[in-house]
C-alpha cells in the first residue's frame, strides 16, 4: 500500500495497492497531464533518490520561503510565517525530508497549515502529521481533497482568523474556494489566486494559467472589491515573486487593466 503522488502536479493520494487510474487534479481543464503520460511516485522514492532538496530563504523577519530544487511538479513556493510564537505554513510543497523537518523544528515547528487552492495540496497530510498541525481548506474546495485526514479543517464564509495577525480571505476566481492570507496589516500571500506579473508593478488573474483561460471581468471586479478594504503593502505569490510596495493600489490598477482588456477596451489589434 502506498500514498501515490502525481508527478505532474505533486498531489498525494489516499493509500492504495496500485497507482490510481488518473489524477483528479490534472484531468481537469485548469491543469494538464504531462505529455509523456500520467506517472506516479511516492514520497519515499523522492527522498531515496537524493535528487531533490528544499531550499530555505529568509525573505524578511518572520518570513521564510521554501522551494524544492530542482523543481518538482508545478514548482511552487511555500512560506513559513512566524507570528508571535505561532508558525503557519502557507501553501505546501511535496518534498518533506529529514533536513526539512529539522530546519523547521529549529524555527519552532508548524502550528497551522493553510492552502490557497487544490493545486498546492501536495503532501499536506504528511506535513500535518509530522508537525501535529491542522490544515485549513475552504469548504468550497472539499471535492478536490485527494488524501483524507482528521487534520483537515474545512472553513466556511469569507474570512477566518486562524491566529491574531493571520487571517484567511476567500476570493474565489481560480477555484471557488480559493483563498489568500493576510499577515497583520502589512503582507498578503496569494498563491496564484493573484499572480504577480513579470513586471512586479502589475498582477494577473486567471482561471487557468497553463491553459490560458481567463476569468470573466465580473469575477475579477468582485475579487478586487474584496481586496480593496484590506490593509497590505506587500504581496508574495506562489512563485516567489514579490510586489514590494503599494501592493493594494497596484492590484486595483491591475484589475482595472484586466477588465478593460477582456472587455475589448484596452487595445485595438
Amino acid at each position: 500500500m502506498e500514498n501515490y503522488i502525481c508527478e505532474t502536479c505533486g498531489v498525494q493520494y489516499d493509500l492504495a495497492s496500485q497507482e490510481p487510474e488518473g489524477c483528479l487534479i490534472c484531468d481537469e481543464e485548469r491543469q494538464y497531464v504531462n505529455l509523456d503520460g500520467q506517472s506516479w511516485t511516492t514520497l519515499r522514492q523522492m527522498v531515496e533518490t537524493g535528487i531533490f532538496h528544499n531550499d530555505f530563504t529568509q525573505d524578511e523577519p518572520g518570513i521564510f520561503s521554501i522551494r524544492t530544487i530542482p523543481n518538482f511538479a508545478i514548482g511552487q513556493t511555500a512560506y513559513l510565517i512566524l507570528e508571535n510564537g505561532f508558525n503557519m505554513l502557507w501553501d505546501c510543497i511535496t518534498l518533506l525530508d529529514s533536513p526539512t523537518i529539522e530546519k523547521i523544528r529549529g524555527l519552532g515547528g508548524i502550528h497551522a497549515i493553510a492552502l490557497s487552492h487544490p493545486h498546492y495540496y501536495s503532501t499536506q497530510v504528511e506535513w500535518a502529521e509530522v508537525f501535529g498541525a491542522p490544515i485549513y481548506i475552504h469548504e468550497d474546495d472539499r471535492k478536490w481533497i485527494t488524501r483524507q485526514s482528521e487534520n483537515i479543517v474545512l472553513w466556511s464564509g469569507e474570512t477566518l482568523q486562524v491566529q491574531e495577525g493571520l487571517v484567511l480571505h476567500r476570493l474565489g476566481g481560480h477555484f471557488k474556494g480559493a483563498a489568500v492570507l493576510q499577515r497583520k496589516n502589512s503582507h498578503l500571500f496569494t498563491g496564484d489566486i493573484v499572480r504577480i506579473s513579470a513586471n512586479p508593478n502589475w498582477a494577473a488573474f486567471m482561471y487557468s494559467y497553463p491553459n490560458f483561460l481567463p476569468l470573466p471581468a465580473a469575477i475579477v471586479e468582485r475579487m478586487a472589491e474584496q481586496l480593496k478594504p484590506l490593509e497590505f503593502d506587500r504581496v508574495y505569490d506562489a512563485f516567489h515573486r514579490i510586489m514590494k510596495e503599494n501592493a493594494n493600489e497596484r492590484i486595483q490598477r491591475s484589475a482595472l487593466r484586466y477588465i478593460a482588456a477582456v472587455n475589448g477596451e484596452l487595445f485595438n489589434t
